[in-house]
């Protein structure tokens, strides 16, 4: 129960938050413009570290989508 209402809270700041930055119009308030800002997302000439921030990125939201849409590579089953 408890996890339940933290998440719930979690889930809520973070809509009031991101609600918050879109309707101010703010340039670089939103989560997406901060990611974009953390992995040089306008650079046109990345640095390979960049670039290895941005495969990381990458990797990390493949997992996340197959592990919250399918529910695949979890601890307790971790191959689909």
């Amino acid at each position: 129960m408890w996890y339940t209402a933290g998440w719930l809270a979690w889930l809520g700041f973070f809509l009031l938050l991101e609600g918050k930055a879109l309707a101010s119009r703010t340039p670089g308030a939103t989560l997406s413009e901060h990611v974009w800002a953390w992995f040089r997302v306008r650079d046109p000439r990345p640095t390979p570290l960049v670039v290895a921030g941005r495969l990381l990125l990458g990797v990390f939201l493949v997992w996340l989508l197959g592990h919250l849409a399918m529910g695949w590579w979890t601890l307790s089953d971790p191959w689909p």
